[in-house]
């Protein structure tokens, strides 16, 4: 079998199409977190939430950058750091 183009983005090491998996568990904080500065709008709680948010997900955009499965993986990983961190320099402006 010949490894296209289309294969090495979205093919894991075991040949399986991977585009989607079940969340790990800085994801699954995340959002639990996400949803809970929903019902804590201000004071610390609200901040030390956001704080885990921001933590969270940028950890899995890391992971996610650097052991993805595939290189569709990776670059999801890529995006999403560069979001995360973006969203946080324009949020200081």
């Amino acid at each position: 079998m010949e490894n296209t183009l289309l294969d090495k983005i979205f093919r894991d090491s075991n040949g399986d199409i991977v585009v989607a998996q079940k969340p790990n568990p800085p994801l699954i904080v995340w959002v639990v977190a996400s949803l809970l500065k929903l019902i804590f709008t201000s004071g610390a709680i609200n901040i030390g939430l956001d704080t885990v948010a921001f933590g969270c997900l940028f950890t899995w955009a890391w992971e996610e950058l650097f052991q993805g499965v595939n290189y569709f993986r990776r670059a999801l990983g890529l995006v999403a750091l560069i979001g995360v961190v973006g969203s946080r320099i324009l949020a200081l402006k």
